[in-house]
């Protein structure tokens, strides 16, 4: 950047107060990587720095300048500066020094940024100026100086001792950092510049220069670091909520003192324990363990570039998806490693537990309760706890989808947190919210094992010291590598603008309605930057070539479909996916499964030759390979929908439009399984996915007849195998769909009395073989389908009709894909 800015005018490097180490490093660093590099001094003593022959010139020729004029050679006034300036030389100014202000006010001396505003209003080519930060430590500021800060400067700002002892110490914790460069010629053409005096002019920018480097060191250290005592005060004692205890207090005839303590002892409950010490703790920690357990990080610097920049302007709100408890952990080390304060992460109350509470605590991590229910107090005060975080300017991470996916796939968003921070900013807490959707992927996560039981109908096991104890084993084993995506980063402010909403008379419908469609947009902004892996492709052709005994050859054609149809709609793929032979990663994925016993050779043999081997899928271990299908299967929901929409069709010719309709049925019954982007039409999805269907030889587009398309001769067989991604929930929903055939008028019972007995019916009809996938037998698949037919009505006597239309309709479906 900084050598375009030099081809295209001319660069002032500017920092916040004035530092000769600074001004050193600058010049002697950029020279040696070739940059453009500052010379020129304003207002810098740098006479001892020069060549000894150059210090004896300077003083004989200001010596023949004080016989012949009574003064010092003034730079500014003498136009030497101005000519160095044109030529090409770069400068360095500082914003704040002790004697700036008396120089430019008191002895009425020049000031730096007026005569660069004066030299711009002369020339045509721009002037870039380029704030520029130098950082000792990582650690932000403190709001109480220590006693060394006081003595020896802080680390912001360290004075001449303790810039020696850090350079000794510890060299590798100095870094520097530039801004976005102002143009000055831009700067000046604002409407709000003109009509003002050069010398306001200069004030105004100097101004601007200062927020803009505050923002900037804001956005790499943090905020001003309180104790957590003085936050819990803080939040207590205010206004909003000592009105809400003493309203509280009248209405339950409940004691103040009391309704006080249970206040206290909620936000002891909830509150972090940010603190430096234990981030640097666990940074070394996790270390060690992702060397030990994976084989690598993939991660989008670009994007989080483009975040780094985003967090100068507001506090970041990130969002990543949730498929592992070290999904807590990777975002902060990442941020850490690249000069990013850790956020305040949300965790489960489940996870306060000793010791691990505590260390999740120090490292930025507050907890909250499932369900806040019945409780308005407890309510309020964490509402109050996330109005302060971001007031404070800190960073925020939670988890969109609740709690971790157990199936593989991207769940509907859970908005309760959501809606906190909407709220929060609604109520002032500060001018915008940056949200930033992740996507953090595993090729395998640790807690596969637990996941496979859990879909087998298994219980979850609560999370306790002997969990952290047994996690050892995790370490004698290798999980392949761990992906990090980020999406673009959503203003909220833009998003508002966007919307025509104004927040100064919005209504409680009005903000539910924005965390809907808010939070299925960061769902969808998940799943386009997700990853897919080698084991999601190779178990979704496993499973969905729907045979007992399968050849190496078949599976292996079926993958090489999938993928074609990966590549033609530019999913984001692995990087063995993009540097490896197909053919290749393919058999070393199939070897793995053999390895695993996922998979057996149908018949056994000395030697396995595993490319002329029939195989049978391990029935123990097929929730395994329905798990990594389900890591990839949102980037395939499209083919599925619109494969099994041109099945319907029954047809080898047909019209494009002729799929919307069946296309807009699978969303809506699937609305719980997959979200889809509300900006787009089912049309929209339809033509992008048939233009995909083409490249991969499924489609030809009609000669002479406009949108109209024929299948190939192989084209039947295929459709059928992205169809196939649908079989496992269909036969799901066939079961809750038969449960209400059964029992009309259960809609009244409790939910877990529901399940319970729709799992004994989908038992029953899997024993009777009235349905083929042992993986449809999911209590996530059962709830989903539940939540939507209850929504559509069905389970009320009067609807037996509609119930009797999605049977035929889901069973037609299912025989459209077996046959």
């Amino acid at each position: 950047m900084l050598k375009v800015l030099d081809n295209e005018g001319h660069i002032v490097f500017v920092n916040k107060r004035k530092s000769n180490f600074g001004f050193l490093f600058s010049y002697i660093r950029f020279k040696q990587l070739g940059l453009p590099y500052p010379t020129i001094g304003f207002y810098y003593r740098i006479l001892a720095w020069q060549p000894i022959t150059r210090i004896v010139r300077i003083g004989l020729s200001s010596i023949k300048f004080f016989l012949k004029n009574f003064s010092r050679p003034d730079p500014f006034k003498s136009g030497y500066i101005r000519e160095k300036f044109i030529k090409g030389t770069s400068g360095f100014l500082s914003l704040i020094d002790k004697k700036s202000f008396y120089r430019r006010f008191v002895k009425e001396k020049t000031d730096p940024l007026l005569y660069l505003i004066e030299i711009q209003q002369t020339i045509d080519t721009p002037i870039f100026i380029v704030p520029h930060l130098m950082f000792f430590s990582k650690a932000p500021e403190k709001k109480n100086p220590s006693f060394t800060d006081m003595i020896f400067g802080s680390e912001e700002n360290p004075g001449r001792l303790r810039t020696l002892w850090i350079l000794i110490k510890n060299p590798k914790q100095v870094f520097v950092e530039i801004s976005d460069p102002i143009n000055l010629a831009q700067y000046l053409s604002k409407p709000e510049m003109q009509g003002i005096g050069v010398a306001q002019k200069s004030f105004v920018l100097r101004r601007h220069l200062l927020a803009t480097i505050n923002r900037h060191r804001h956005s790499i250290l943090g905020p001003v670091l309180k104790s957590r005592v003085e936050l819990k005060e803080n939040i207590l004692t205010h206004n909003r909520t000592q009105k809400f205890i003493l309203d509280y207090s009248e209405r339950k005839g409940i004691p103040i003192h009391q309704v006080q303590k249970k206040a206290n002892a909620y936000l002891e409950e909830i509150a972090a324990n940010y603190s430096l010490n234990w981030i640097y703790l666990f940074v070394v920690a996790l270390k060690v363990i992702l060397k030990t357990l994976f084989d690598g990080m993939i991660i989008d610097y670009k994007g989080l570039d483009r975040l780094r920049t985003m967090a100068r302007r507001s506090p970041l709100v990130l969002i990543p998806c949730h498929k592992s408890h070290l999904d807590y952990l990777i975002l902060s080390f990442i941020f850490h490693l690249n000069h990013m304060p850790c956020p305040h992460i949300a965790a489960g109350k489940n996870l306060s537990f000793w010791p691990l509470g505590t260390i999740f605590r120090g490292a930025g991590a507050f907890f909250l309760r499932r369900t806040f229910k019945g409780n308005p107090l407890y309510s309020k005060v964490f509402s109050e706890y996330i109005h302060k975080i971001l007031e404070e300017g800190f960073n925020i991470e939670f988890f969109i989808e609740g709690g971790r996916s157990r199936t593989g796939k991207l769940l509907t968003p859970k908005l309760g947190l959501l809606s906190v921070i909407l709220n929060s900013f609604i109520n002032g807490a500060c001018d915008d919210i940056i949200f930033a959707p992740i996507y953090i992927g595993y090729d395998r996560v640790i807690e596969e094992k637990a996941y496979v039981d859990e879909m087998q109908g298994g219980q979850k096991e609560e999370e306790s010291l002997g969990q952290v104890i047994k996690a050892g084993r995790f370490l004698k084993k290798r999980y392949g590598k761990v992906y990090v995506n980020f999406n673009k980063p959503i203003s909220f402010k833009e998003y508002l603008d966007k919307n025509n909403v104004n927040i100064d008379n919005i209504t409680p419908d009005k903000v539910k309605a924005m965390c809907m469609d808010l939070g299925l947009k960061f769902i969808n902004d998940i799943s386009k930057v997700s990853v897919v892996t080698p084991f999601g492709i190779v178990s979704a052709a496993i499973l969905n070539c729907a045979k007992k005994r399968f050849s190496y050859d078949l599976i292996e054609t079926y993958f090489e479909t999938y993928l074609t149809y990966l590549l033609s709609t530019d999913t984001m793929l692995s990087d063995t996916l993009q540097q490896t032979d197909p053919s290749a990663i393919f058999k070393q994925s199939m070897e793995a499964f053999v390895q695993r016993k996922i998979i057996d050779a149908a018949s056994k043999q000395k030697e396995l030759d595993i490319t002329g081997t029939m195989f049978k899928i391990n029935e123990s271990h097929k929730s395994n390979l329905e798990y990594y299908k389900n890591n990839a299967i949102n980037a395939f929901i499209p083919a599925a929908f619109t494969s099994l929409a041109i099945l319907e069709a029954d047809a080898f010719q047909f019209c494009s439009t002729d799929l919307h309709s069946t296309y807009a049925f699978l969303q809506e019954i699937f609305c719980q399984e997959f979200a889809d982007d509300s900006d787009k039409t089912a049309g929209f999805f339809v033509r992008k996915t048939l233009k995909a269907l083409i490249d991969n030889d499924i489609l030809t587009p009609h000669i002479t007849l406009p949108d109209t398309y024929n299948i190939t001769s192989v084209g039947y067989r295929k459709l059928k195998a992205f169809s196939s991604f649908l079989t496992t929930f269909l036969e799901s929903y066939l079961i809750v769909l038969n449960f209400y055939e059964r029992y009309p008028e259960n809609t009244a019972t409790e939910s877990k009395d529901r399940l319970k007995k729709i799992q004994s019916i989908g038992n029953r009809m899997y024993k009777r073989k009235e349905i083929e996938r042992i993986e449809a037998l999911s209590k996530i698949s059962y709830k989903n389908a539940d939540t939507f037919f209850i929504s559509t009505g069905i389970g009320q006597p009067e609807n037996r009709d509609k119930t009797n239309r999605y049977l035929e309709k889901i069973q037609h479906y299912l025989t459209l894909i077996n046959r």
